[in-house]
C-alpha cells in the first residue's frame, strides 16, 4: 500500500501536468473528502487503504478531465453554510457573498427585522438559504425553473435547517411574478455573462448550467426583463438587489433609473469589483 505522501505528490503532479494552477489545493479537497481528515497531511507516512486509493485516483481523474472540484466532491461551502451541488446547479462562489452582505446590511440598516424576501434564479438556494440563516424571522421566497437545480435548492433548504417557501417557476413571467406580492426585498443573481464571455469559458465552467450563466448578447437580458416586472411585486418603498458582471453598473444603473428606482448603490467585491447593484422602489 502507498502512504498519504507519496499518494498526495503522485496526483498533484498529474493534475500540474495539465496545466491546473490550484493542483495542491484541489489534490488536498481530495485527500480531505476521502479520509474524513480535515488534515490529512500532518500524518505523511501514514498507509492508505486500497480502497480509498482507489476513490483517491478516481476523483483525480475526474479533476483532469475537467470536470469542477466541487461537482467531484459532492458539496461547496458558502458564508460558511455547507450546500449541496452537482451537474445542472451553479457552484456557489465567493463573490455571491457581496451580495448577500449587502442585503444582511440594507436590513440592519432600515432595521427590518422580519423582512419579506424573494431570490429569483435561487438554483443551489446558496442566497435564499444563507439569508434566512442570518435573518432568522425573514420570510424567504426562492424562484427556480431548472429541474436539475431545484432538487440541490430543496437539499440544501433541508440540510441547513432553513425553511423556505421554494416556487418552480420562470422569472421572466408575468405569471411567476404574480405569485408574490408585497415583497420587502428582491435579491438575484441572474445570467449575466455576454456572449464573447460565454465562447471563452473556462473547462470547467463549460460543466455549469449554461442556463445559469448566459445573459444574452450584452449580457443584460434579465436585467432588462425582470426590474419591470418585479418591481410590480416590490412593496413601496422596497429593494431590488442584484449581483453584477464586472464593468456593468452603470448600464444596469441606466435600466433602474428607466424603471423609476431611485437611491441607487453601488458594492464592490474583496478584489474591488463593483459586484452588487440595490435600487428602491419609490415611497407612494
Amino acid at each position: 500500500m502507498v502512504n498519504r505522501s507519496e499518494l498526495f505528490r503522485e496526483c498533484c503532479k498529474a493534475l500540474e501536468r495539465t496545466g491546473n494552477t490550484d493542483a495542491r489545493f484541489d489534490t488536498l479537497c481530495i485527500f480531505q473528502d476521502c479520509l474524513g481528515d480535515k488534515n490529512p497531511m500532518f500524518s505523511p507516512f501514514e498507509e492508505v487503504t486500497i480502497d480509498t486509493e482507489a476513490q483517491i485516483r478516481a476523483m483525480t481523474e475526474r479533476r483532469i478531465s475537467g470536470e469542477p472540484l466541487q461537482y467531484i466532491l459532492g458539496k461547496w461551502e458558502f458564508y460558511g453554510y455547507p450546500f449541496k451541488v452537482g451537474a445542472g446547479v451553479l457552484i456557489p462562489r465567493p463573490d455571491t457573498e457581496t451580495l448577500v452582505d449587502c442585503v444582511i446590511r440594507l436590513c440592519r440598516d432600515n432595521r427590518m427585522t422580519s423582512p419579506k424576501i424573494a431570490d429569483l434564479c435561487s438554483g443551489s438556494g446558496c442566497i435564499a438559504v444563507t439569508l434566512k440563516k442570518e435573518l432568522p424571522l425573514a420570510s424567504v421566497a426562492a424562484v427556480e425553473l431548472s429541474q436539475e437545480a431545484l432538487p440541490y435548492l430543496r437539499q440544501n433548504s433541508a440540510l441547513n435547517d432553513a425553511p423556505l417557501s421554494i416556487f418552480e417557476g420562470d422569472v421572466l413571467t408575468a405569471a411567476t411574478a404574480a405569485k408574490l406580492s408585497g415583497l420587502d426585498i428582491v435579491v438575484s443573481n441572474p445570467p449575466y455573462l455576454t456572449e464573447d464571455e460565454m465562447s471563452d469559458l473556462q473547462t470547467e465552467v463549460r460543466r455549469e448550467p449554461v442556463m445559469a450563466l448566459d445573459g444574452g448578447s450584452d449580457g443584460l437580458g434579465f436585467y432588462r426583463e425582470l426590474t419591470p416586472r418585479w418591481k410590480r411585486a416590490l412593496r413601496a418603498g422596497g429593494w431590488l438587489c442584484y449581483e453584477v458582471g464586472m464593468g456593468q453598473h452603470e448600464s444596469i444603473e441606466s435600466i433602474l433609473i428607466e424603471n423609476g428606482f431611485v437611491n441607487i448603490r453601488f458594492t464592490r467585491d474583496l478584489a474591488g469589483i463593483v459586484r452588487t447593484v440595490t435600487a428602491q422602489k419609490p415611497e407612494e
